[in-house]
């Protein structure tokens, strides 16, 4: 549910493994929406959450009430012909439906199944339960990052849920490598705290070797003078720049305005720099506030300074960056109609990698799968959507789990 789990399985799908998301009418995933009351349900809003759009992409889903013995019992017939199974629950979730390691070994040898938790089946916060804001304050990241003054600062609401995905998809891999090189499945044990620890590093490394606290950088950086985030002439407006070495910080004073500067041989050095960093920053900022972002951007790339416009998530759209090298693909999806995506950022060859398919609408494949991959009849899937065991639609907080009148698959 959410980022992490989905994360690391819309990239398999990406990359062209068949990816099956199982949810429940009961409980389906979070990103759908948590509002269970009327108006919601009924004018089926859990259909159209972008968030959900884009995080499910190439994938096909099935509703299965994992909680009732038939739902179990489907749920197990297709592990058995799976390659991985996935999940981003709590260490004990899938022990206590009876979907342990233990069990799907039994059942198929050659799988390989992650978990995704917190913080690990072998932790002492095993316990725990985290999302993504979680791990990042648990990895001590927000204390080594901003201003020296400033409190604990966070980069980002959930950055955890995206970096534990990641993680998890290339573990995943290597597994599969395994597997087909052996024959025999294993289980993962990731947790998804551990993935934080690489950002802290730096700081960790600094910290044992001199054992004086982690020192914090906010927008500069320990190596380059000047490093930061300048505001431009707009609201809202930012440029990130930064001179990586001597030419080209000469080439950044001369652009500014300050051939002294550039030609000042006691500031060639970043370090011999740093002295004066604050006042850097002021000329840079008086420079760019006379200039929009894109236009800043170009006057500095123009002379070949490092710089690029700090864009708002919606700008990316008309990224034209991103336009040249389609990363934005158009996908038509049923109750949102035609949308743009944002590919793989990775590619093999000249192309990106293909959008497939939109994200499946709430059990949309189950009677493709329950029929083509475990053979079951007409009659017996119509008989658990009576039931309730599978089903296309959220079930509000007052609806009862058994459905009377059998929903179209």
């Amino acid at each position: 549910m959410g980022w992490a789990g989905p994360l690391c399985t819309r990239t398999l799908a990406d990359l062209g493994a068949d990816v099956i998301k199982i949810e429940a009418i009961q409980y389906p995933d979070w990103w759908r929406g948590v509002d269970r009351r009327p108006a919601y349900i009924n004018d089926q809003m859990y259909e159209k959450k972008a968030c959900f759009c884009v995080m499910n992409r190439n994938k096909r889903g099935i509703t299965l009430d994992l909680k009732r013995p038939q739902g179990l019992a489907l749920a197990k017939r297709l592990l058995t012909g799976a390659d991985v199974a996935i999940d981003n629950y709590s260490v004990d979730v899938l022990p206590k439906l009876g979907l342990g390691y233990n069990v799907l070994r039994d059942i198929n040898p050659r799988l390989v199944v992650i978990s995704m938790s917190a913080f690990g089946a072998d932790s002492v916060h095993r316990d725990c339960r985290a999302y993504g804001s979680t791990l990042e304050q648990g990895s001590g990241l927000p204390g080594v990052i901003g201003s020296c003054d400033d409190p604990p600062v966070m980069s980002h609401v959930a950055f955890g849920d995206a970096v534990g995905g990641l993680n998890g998809c290339a573990a995943v891999l290597i597994a599969l490598i395994h597997a087909r090189n052996t024959g025999h499945g294993q289980f993962i044990d990731l947790a998804q705290i551990e993935c934080m620890m690489p950002f802290v590093a730096p700081w960790l490394t600094v910290h044992s070797i001199g054992g004086m606290p982690p020192p914090r950088y906010g927008n500069r950086h320990p190596q380059f003078v000047p490093h930061g985030c300048f505001q431009c002439a707009g609201e809202d407006s930012w440029i990130v720049v930064t001179a990586t070495d001597q030419e080209m910080w000469q080439r950044l004073a001369l652009l500014i305005g300050r051939p002294g500067w550039a030609a000042d041989p006691s500031l060639a050095s970043a370090e011999a720099r740093r002295g004066i960093e604050h006042l850097i920053e002021i000329a840079i900022e008086k420079w760019t506030l006379a200039r929009g972002p894109q236009e800043a951007m170009s006057e500095m790339q123009a002379v070949k300074v490092a710089a690029g416009v700090a864009r708002l998530p919606i700008d990316l759209l008309n990224d034209p960056h991103l336009k040249s090298r389609a990363f934005l693909q158009e996908i038509e999806r049923a109750f949102v109609g035609l949308h743009p995506q944002p590919s793989m950022p990775i590619r093999e060859g000249g192309r990106p990698y293909a959008i497939r398919t939109a994200a499946p609408t709430l059990g949309e494949h189950n009677g493709e799968i329950l029929s083509e991959l475990l053979g079951l009849s007409e009659a017996e899937i119509v008989q658990l959507a009576r039931e309730g065991i599978i089903g296309t639609a959220m079930l509000s907080q007052k609806e009862p789990a058994m459905i009377k009148e059998a929903r179209p698959n």
